[in-house]
C-alpha cells in the first residue's frame, strides 16, 4: 500500500520554460548552447553546495570569476538566469489533491538556500508535509541513505513511497532503495503514472 508520494523539485515542480534569458548571456559571453547552465550547475562549487559543503555565494563567485563579471553584471545575470523558471501549478494542484490520504514531500538535491525557496513557494503547508534537502543532510541523490532518510522522516517503509524525479539515475537510486519511482519527462501524464503505481488519484 502506498502511503507517501515524494517529488523532486528542479526539473519536475519547477522547470525552465523559457531559455531566452540564459541564451542572451551565452551569446553575449560567447558560450555554447546550455553552456551557462553547465557552468552554474556542474561546477565543483555547485557539487559542494549540493552536499552542504559550500554556500550558494561560492557557486556564483565561481561563475563571476570564470566569466570575469563585476558584481552588478553578476546580479543581472542571476536575475536573467532564473527568469524563465516556472512552477507547474497543475502539478501542485494534483499534489494538493492527494492530501490527506497520502503524505507528500519534496526530496531535492538543492543548495543551502533551497529551504528558503521551498518555504516561500509552499509555506502554507497545504502542499507538502516535509522538505528533505541534500545540502542540509550532507547527502545527495542517488545515495541510498537519503531515500531511506526520507522514508524514515515520513514514518513509512521505502516500499510505501512513490518517488518522482527527472533524472534517470535518481529514479534508479530510489528503486534500489526500495521505492517505486517514476521518471518524469516533459509531457508525462503524472496523474496516470501515479495511478499505475498504486496511488489513488
Amino acid at each position: 500500500m502506498i502511503k507517501a508520494v515524494v517529488f523532486d523539485f528542479g526539473g519536475v515542480l519547477l522547470r525552465t520554460a523559457d531559455q531566452s534569458g540564459r541564451e542572451r548571456w551565452e551569446a553575449r559571453l560567447g558560450l555554447p548552447p546550455r553552456g551557462l547552465s553547465k557552468l552554474v550547475f556542474d561546477s565543483e562549487a555547485a557539487r559542494r553546495a549540493t552536499a552542504g559543503a559550500a554556500g550558494t555565494d561560492e557557486v556564483w563567485g565561481h561563475v563571476a570569476a570564470t566569466l570575469h563579471l563585476e558584481p552588478d553584471a553578476l546580479a543581472e545575470l542571476q536575475r536573467d538566469f532564473w527568469s524563465g523558471d516556472k512552477v507547474d501549478t497543475q502539478l501542485v494542484a494534483l499534489i494538493r489533491s492527494l492530501r490527506p490520504r497520502y503524505q507528500t514531500a519534496i526530496l531535492s538535491n538543492a543548495w543551502p538556500d533551497g529551504r528558503a525557496l521551498f518555504t516561500k513557494l509552499f509555506g502554507a503547508s497545504d502542499t507538502f508535509d516535509l522538505f528533505i534537502i541534500s545540502s542540509e543532510e550532507h547527502l545527495a541523490k542517488p545515495e541510498a541513505r537519503l531515500y531511506h532518510l526520507a522514508a524514515e522522516r515520513l514514518g513509512v517503509q521505502s516500499s510505501e513511497v512513490v518517488f518522482v524525479d527527472d533524472f534517470a539515475h535518481n529514479v534508479e537510486g530510489a528503486r534500489a532503495a526500495g521505492m517505486q519511482a517514476i521518471h518524469y519527462t516533459p509531457g508525462l501524464d503524472v496523474k496516470a503514472s501515479l495511478k499505475a503505481a498504486g496511488v489513488e488519484v
